[in-house]
């Protein structure tokens, strides 16, 4: 990951000593990387695309459909101020995870729901919480839980994309 494009909130100097990194496919990732960025703990966030087989896509190609990609959200949290466990928890509050490549009126493979985990402990939090949220839920949860792959930035236009003043198009729960 090239962190130099990783637009911080904090200063450089207030980079947490351990930080672990989180990635979560809501839907649109605008108003959901937004909604990250509020949290006490989160050092950064950017916006971009996993999980697809098209290195370097472009957000042309994702919204195509045709690149196996999933817009997601990359946080960079401090775990000794924010849980993993609390961020996957507003991952499940953010959005439908009942619904197969949709979110609100966005559709296709690239707005499905997706975990990203980095380590073994974030695969356990979020199979763990899925079977919780699972309970709130009259229809199944879809949500893939699956590991990290590369992660590719998205164009510097969509980075905090709702701190812009762009309005966030996706409709949570």
């Amino acid at each position: 990951m090239n962190l130099s494009l990783f637009k911080t909130k904090n200063s450089p100097s207030l980079r947490p000593q351990s930080f672990e990194y989180a990635g979560f496919a809501a839907g649109c990732f605008w108003g959901v990387e937004e909604e990250f960025r509020k949290l006490k703990g989160v050092y950064a966030t950017a916006v971009g695309y996993s999980g697809g087989h098209v290195p370097n896509a472009t957000y042309k190609q994702v919204c195509n459909g045709d690149t196996g990609h999933a817009e997601t959200v990359l946080v960079e949290f401090d775990p000794s101020t924010i849980s993993y466990e609390t961020l996957v928890n507003l991952f499940w509050r953010l959005h439908d995870p009942t619904t197969l490549n949709r979110q609100g009126p966005d559709t296709g493979e690239q707005y499905r729901s997706v975990i990203f985990y980095f380590n073994d402990a974030q695969k356990e939090v979020a199979l763990k919480t899925k079977i919780e949220a699972q309970k709130s839920l009259k229809r199944p949860i879809v949500t893939e839980i699956i590991p990290n792959t590369t992660f590719y930035f998205a164009e510097d236009y969509h980075q905090q994309y709702v701190e812009k003043g762009g309005v966030a198009s996706c409709h949570f729960r």
